[in-house]
Parts: C-alpha cells; structure tokens; sequence
C-alpha cells in the first residue's frame, strides 16, 4: 500500500470509523451523567484537558524534543482517552460508568481544545515563520470526520439498538486493526529515520505515559475521590486515542506532517503494556464497590 493511498484515503476513513465506533457505544445518558456526579467528571477533565498539556509541554521542554516531535507529543497530549479505556478500566474494577462519561464528554470538548491546543503548541514550538496554522477550513474537516460519525452512530444506537450491538465489536476490532496498520506504517516509513526518533522520542512519549497514569490516579485520591473513580481518571487521561492523533497530524486533508505522528506511534506501543501492568497492581490492592453499592466521590 502507497503511503499516498495511506495518507490520503485510508487514514480519514479510519478515523470516520473509530468516531462511528465511538457513536455507537455512547447514548445521551452517557452526557446526562455529569450531573450525577459532577465532581468526579470535573476533576477527570481537569486532568486531561489542563494537566496533561501542561505537564506534556514540561516534557518537550525537558526532553528536548525537535519541534515536530514535541507538537507531535501536544497533539497527543490534546487528544481524548481511547476506548481502550474503557476495557482497562473495567479489568481493573474501576468505575466503568464514569469512563463512558468522561469519554463521551472529553471528545465533544477536543472539537475545541484539540484545535486550540494544537494551534497554541505550532506557534510556540516551530514559531510564526514556520508553523502550520490551523485554519478555519482545517477545523471544519475535523468537525466532519470527528462530530458526524459520531452523531451518526449515537443516531443507530438510539434506533437501532440491536444493530448497534451488532455492529459495536466489529467496529473495535477493525479499530484495532488498523490502529495496528497505522502505527506499522508509520514506523516503516520512517524506518530510515525511526532510530534517531526513538531516542529522541522514545524515553520522552514513555515519562509521558507514566506521568499521566500517575496524575490521573493521584489527583482524584487527593481529593477523596474512591478508588474506582482514581483507577477510572487514571485509565482514561493515561490511554490516548492515538489513532485520532496520526491521523490528524498525517492526513493531507490536515496538518501532513508524517514526523509529528511519531511520538504518538511509539506511545501506542507503550501504553498498553503500562495500562495492564498498572491495573494488575490497582486491582490486587483493592475492589472497586459492587453493583448497587454507594460509591464514595461520586456526590456533587
């Protein structure tokens, strides 16, 4: 398969289908839970959207990144939790209800933070001369490959129940499949270079992933939230939909630059192995509540 073909066709279609993926698993309760526990919901976004960045920026900086490569780590860091969260966070016995929600709620707000942050990274990292800005056509695209597939599959799950559990498994294993193809790809188009950025890159995307489970544990036990909850935040801020962010940063239609799609490439390889380790350890030292079961945290 040509890179072109890859880049050009392959990639907004993936993306188009990890949002449809992602329309069919959330219902309108999914939102509607916020205010249910507003709190735990506010102190997960907290995380993602406010302390990730920041802390991802401290990173770049510390680790010295080459420009591509640390707006390559911010777009990561703006990117939503992936719905591997979810998986995770359930095997760990966290609060599996909140991570739908802070899923369903944190890829509504990328539609603005995504492009913000991005934007805001381009400017400070590669400087007004040579950065990509992201214009209004730019957010227009990610408006129509992110928001309509993801309407479009709420739509056939409030219509078509059946079809959407029908459809729902498909979907993430095709996901997962072509996330798999993408990040092959990625490496072996820039195998010529991949050692180099792998030093570079590799160390940096691993403190990150570590940085971000931590944060997303730590924050909400700081501030009473249960435990359920922590092994939820912690899940959703540390797994990033990685796939959103090499397509974004790959695809002709976006930002086109295949090296900013690097340091996301080589998280993807690490987050899973970290997100498993440390919810075999969250797991071994505690129970989330049972079903039925009062859940400390969750009040408003």
């Amino acid at each position: 398969m040509s890179s072109n073909v890859l880049t050009a066709v392959l990639l907004p279609l993936v993306l188009a289908g990890l949002m449809f993926g992602l329309g069919l698993s959330l219902t309108l309760d999914d939102f509607r839970r916020v205010l249910a526990y507003p709190r735990a919901v506010g102190v997960g976004l907290l995380c993602q959207i406010v302390l990730l960045p920041l802390v991802c920026l401290g990173i770049a900086h510390g680790f010295r990144l080459e420009p591509e490569l640390a707006v390559g780590l911010m777009v990561l860091a703006a990117s939503p939790g992936g719905a591997a969260a979810n998986i995770f966070s359930h095997l760990a016995h966290g609060d599996l209800a909140l991570n739908i929600t802070l899923t369903a709620v944190s890829s509504v707000l990328s539609l603005v933070s995504m492009p913000l942050l991005i934007g805001l990274s381009l400017e400070h990292f590669m400087g007004v001369d040579s950065s990509l800005p992201l214009l209004l056509d730019k957010v227009v695209q990610v408006l129509v490959l992110v928001l309509a597939p993801v309407a479009l599959g709420m739509a056939v799950r409030a219509r078509r129940p059946a079809v959407a559990a029908r459809l729902d498994r498909s979907v993430r294993l095709l996901s997962a499949a072509f996330l798999l193809l993408v990040v092959a790809a990625t490496l072996v188009r820039e195998r010529h270079q991949m050692s180099g950025f792998f030093r570079q890159v590799g160390l940096a995307a691993l403190t990150f992933n570590l940085v971000s489970l931590t944060v997303g544990y730590l924050v909400p036990r700081l501030v009473r939230l249960g435990k359920p909850q922590a092994i939820a935040i912690s899940m959703e801020v540390g797994i990033h939909n990685a796939m959103l962010a090499i397509t974004l940063t790959s695809s002709p239609l976006l930002l086109n630059r295949p090296t900013m799609a690097i340091p996301a490439a080589v998280y993807s390889l690490f987050m899973l192995i970290t997100a498993a380790l440390f919810g075999v350890v969250a797991s071994r030292s505690g129970r989330a509540a049972p079903a039925g079961v009062a859940r400390p945290g969750l009040e408003s």
